[in-house]
């Protein structure tokens, strides 16, 4: 029982983490360098865990899972949720930057509100 509560902990302590992490605003060098080598850890372990499966068994068992295929499972699942979110905060930083955009070239050219047949010849619109 006690070895459930210790996987259960990790997991949610893992989300909570992701979620502090990447809700905060800010895309500065550090932070861009701790995902790289947050993303190089988990590439080493990916390999270690292929090159010896028996330790992945023995760390699930560890913690309370039944298998090291499921461990795997459970760390794959946190990490497609820490890239779900971290795409969706870069689409609406990008949403909010193309909509600034817009808002400054609509500023600084508006359209001419003349009649379109007394437009100069050549102008297309």
């Amino acid at each position: 029982m006690f070895d459930q509560i210790i996987i259960k902990a990790l997991l949610v302590a893992a989300f909570v983490a992701f979620a502090v992490i990447l809700l905060k605003p800010g895309g500065s060098a550090r932070t861009q360098a701790m995902r790289t080598i947050t993303l190089l850890l988990l590439l080493v372990a990916a390999v270690y865990a292929v090159v010896f499966p028996e330790v992945v068994n023995n760390l699930a068992v560890a913690v309370g899972v039944g298998r090291g295929t499921d461990l795997l499972l459970y760390a794959f699942i946190i990490v497609f949720v820490a890239n779900a979110l971290t795409t969706v905060r870069k689409r609406r930083a990008q949403d909010a930057q193309i909509t600034q955009l817009a808002r400054q070239i609509a500023l600084r050219s508006p359209e001419s509100q003349s009649d379109p047949q007394s437009d100069p010849p050549g102008r297309q619109r």
